[in-house]
């Protein structure tokens, strides 16, 4: 009997900041493997999900949004979400559904030159109605995306009929990653990750994009039991303070927040303590983008 043949490849999502990549990830991979705000840029690294079957293996790279960058961590972004269109074997590029803007469309545009196969997924579809998603989908039709695919990732609507179609642009290859691996991201990164998470939910306006973490340390106490050591930055004093809260009430709720989920990902208990830092400018300060594993 013959055998039959494994297919496999890469996916680049791609699209303007806070349309719903990462959750389209997370959705696909069963996991939280790349984090989720409603704070547009949540995503500053490339960021690999896989996604594996007997008979076929997806590696979806979940990039920045796109956008004009204005620090030097901005510029990193940009350039990570550039190179992840490289040597893809297909590109999903996604909107949101309640708005394609002219962002959008010069996002769809710079998509068109790929020669690879290209998908759009149309997000949030849950959060509109038929009657203001046809037109949208109708002027899209002009862009020439090989398939057009609307869905919701929060709600999962459509979500496998998308992974249909990724899964049948994919040509014969290897199993990239063994069969139970989810992420390339060390479980430190992904730590360090679900804290600025939670510090992204939980803070106002004018912090977020100022927030990095900086793990210093990962000790694994006993079979059950992680002691987890971090910094938070911020750029300013005023902001630091906010973090903080009134005798520490916001520092503790956003480690109680990341600690749910950490425990989650490391399957046992963990003893997470935070620190505030402040560190001016530190977007724009190659040492301490390199601290913060934004190297340039």
């Amino acid at each position: 009997m013959e055998k039959k043949a494994f297919h496999s490849g890469f996916v680049a999502i791609m699209g303007r900041p806070n349309v719903g990549k990462s959750s389209i990830m997370n959705r696909f991979v069963g996991e939280k493997v790349a984090i989720v705000s409603n704070r547009p840029q949540t995503t500053r690294n490339k960021i690999m999900g896989v996604v594996s079957r007997p008979d076929w293996q997806i590696v979806f790279v979940d990039t920045p949004g796109l956008h004009k960058p204005r620090t030097k961590l901005g510029k990193y972004m940009m350039k990570s979400a550039e190179e992840a269109k490289e040597g893809v074997d297909a590109v999903l590029a996604v909107v949101d559904a309640q708005l394609i803007g002219p962002g959008d469309r010069a996002v769809l545009n710079d998509l068109a030159g790929m020669k690879c196969p290209r998908i759009l997924a149309v997000n949030k579809i849950d959060l509109t109605t038929p009657e203001k998603l046809m037109p949208q989908l109708q002027r899209l039709n002009d862009l020439g995306f090989d398939q057009i695919v609307p869905v919701s990732a929060r709600t999962g609507q459509n979500m496998d009929e998308l992974l249909q179609v990724l899964r049948e642009a994919m040509p014969e290859g290897p199993r990239y990653f063994p069969e139970d691996m989810i992420t390339d991201q060390p479980e430190r990164v992904v730590c360090a990750e679900i804290i600025r998470e939670k510090a992204l939910i939980n803070l106002r306006e004018e912090i977020p994009h100022g927030v990095g973490v900086e793990m210093l340390s990962i000790k694994k106490l006993s079979d059950n039991l992680t002691e987890i050591h971090a910094n938070l930055y911020c750029e300013r004093a005023a902001h630091k303070s906010i973090i903080i809260g009134k005798q520490g009430s916001m520092l503790q709720k956003i480690g109680s927040q990341a600690r749910v989920d950490i425990e989650r990902l490391l399957g046992g208990k963990v003893m997470l303590k935070l620190w505030v830092k402040v560190r001016e400018d530190w977007r724009n300060r190659a040492d301490d983008l390199r601290t913060l594993g934004y190297d340039e």
